[in-house]
């Protein structure tokens, strides 16, 4: 089969870019290495929608963050991810960091920001009464919100492959050969995929597949941050997103609670060499501890549920590049770090216009299903679950996220082929309340068994699909620091 496009990475700037254009009369696939969708920078993220004031103006950083930004809300009726806008405060601690604040003001009203103000450490307070009494001032930006990442990522990659796109998971694109007219994509399961137009949207290794078409210009480094994520019961600590004062190397150690309603700190900002290297180590979350306490003193750490680690994809570019490249057909995205969550609705209206700019036809389809039903249903405050129900709408099979039967089995049917737990509890949050899946674990293996028709054993279970040097500070040892 020729396809129009072949996009070549399934994160949250791949799957936006996928779910655009098949509103289209066009023959598109993904690409994806790994065995779900958003499984790269898009899972270990902050999941923070940026307000665009942090970014140079001028620059497609600070363009698309703006845009980017004002189509969540948007974004959120039609797929059903989980969105809520919270607002944010950049906090200084010394009068000598007041002109830092004042710089980031005046460049979000470069760049079009609204509801931007330079406050006092006392209104500060009263927007969040659990800051630390050391903060003397702090910008107030209200367009911040925060996202579910990967729950973004899926949606998107549902309604896109609802509306014809083929997705094509457990393939690592290993060559790309330019032949008249069309490319010839070889992967490592021997499948080989024409496609008149390559979209590289391959986030941490979008140098890597450049280079197999002769583009050997760019070179991406993994800025690795860790995250330390806390009970729900910690959320009354902050409203918002409260950042510090940021620095080279990024926007700080933020303060915020998830949208899923856990208080989570971090990240750092370190470059490293191995790209796959998702590890956590005692030292720097003891660092994550020290300098989120600046900001809001009195989280419990006793409260910690995990520790993780995403690397963001800086390249040797100042700015982002996402243009057509000199080999013709084959559209470049490279070194897609923060804001690029934010950023990535309108960074998939960039490449449309460049898609239509080199010749592609942008025919409407007709049956276009603009809506994504959401998997997790809320439940009223007189939800009568059970976990021996015989009803699954009644089954619970988490207790600490409240997780039925229903939920599991409607994840495991949407046009993605899953089977792993990992998978369901980006789906579904089963395992990632405060047990951390010991009691459902094997309660979601039983169900995902049952419904794939598969042993229980072929179920593979948390982190057995990740990177094998992923290596988590153990939970014991978070609480001692």
């Amino acid at each position: 089969m020729m396809y129009d496009i072949c996009i070549i990475g399934a994160g949250v700037v791949g799957m936006n870019i996928a779910r655009y254009l098949s509103r289209y009369e066009l023959k598109v696939c993904v690409v994806e290495r790994q065995e779900d969708v958003g499984c790269g920078c898009s899972k270990a993220n902050s999941g923070i929608v940026h307000g665009g004031y942090s970014d140079e103006p001028g620059s497609l950083k600070a363009e698309l963050c703006v845009k980017g930004n004002r189509m969540y809300e948007q974004l959120e009726k039609e797929l059903n991810f989980g969105y809520r806008k919270t607002g944010s405060l950049v906090v200084a601690f010394r009068d000598d960091e007041l002109p830092a604040l004042q710089r980031l003001a005046e460049q979000g009203r470069q760049n079009g920001v609204k509801g931007l103000a330079v406050i006092s450490g006392d209104e500060a307070r009263k927007m969040e009464p659990h800051l630390s009494t050391d903060v003397c001032a702090a910008l107030y930006c209200e367009n911040a919100g925060v996202t579910s990442p990967y729950e973004l990522v899926i949606a998107l990659a549902e309604n896109a492959v609802a509306n014809g796109v083929v997705l094509k998971l457990n393939t690592e694109a290993t060559n790309i050969m330019r032949l008249d007219h069309y490319f010839k994509i070889f992967a490592d399961n021997g499948e080989e995929i024409s496609s008149r137009y390559i979209i590289n949207a391959a986030g941490i290794h979008s140098d890597k597949i450049a280079r197999m078409v002769g583009i050997d210009e760019y070179k991406i480094t993994p800025r690795r941050g860790q995250y330390i994520l806390l009970d729900k019961d910690q959320n009354y600590l902050a409203k918002s997103v409260i950042f510090q004062v940021p620095t080279k190397l990024g926007k700080g150690i933020l303060v915020t609670t998830t949208y899923h309603g856990n208080l989570m700190l971090g990240p750092n900002a370190e470059e490293i060499e191995d790209k796959e290297d998702l590890s956590t180590d005692e030292t720097t979350l003891k660092f994550i501890i020290d300098t989120a306490r600046r900001s809001v003193p009195d989280f419990n750490i006793k409260k910690a549920l995990k520790s993780f680690a995403g690397n963001r994809p800086v390249s040797n570019k100042k700015d982002w590049v996402i243009e057509e490249s000199k080999v013709k057909g084959f559209i470049n995205l490279i070194g897609i770090d923060s804001p690029g969550l934010t950023s990535s609705p309108a960074i998939a209206l960039k490449v449309a216009d460049i898609l239509q700019a080199a010749g592609i036809s942008f025919q409407p389809k007709r049956n276009f299903e603009l809506l994504r039903k959401p998997i997790i249903i809320k439940k009223a405050d007189n939800f009568s679950g059970d976990i021996n129900a015989s009803d699954p709408k009644q089954h619970i099979i988490c207790r600490c996220e409240q997780v039925t039967e229903t939920e599991i089995i409607d994840c495991l049917h949407r046009g993605i082929p899953i089977n792993s737990l990992e998978a369901v509890a980006r789906r579904t949050r089963a395992g990632m309340g405060r047990c951390q899946g010991n009691f459902c674990g094997p309660r979601v293996r039983d169900v995902i068994a049952r419904q794939l028709t598969i042993s229980p054993e072929d179920v593979p279970g948390r982190g057995e699909a990740s990177s094998t040097l992923v290596q988590r500070v153990n939970r014991m040892n978070i609480l001692k620091l």
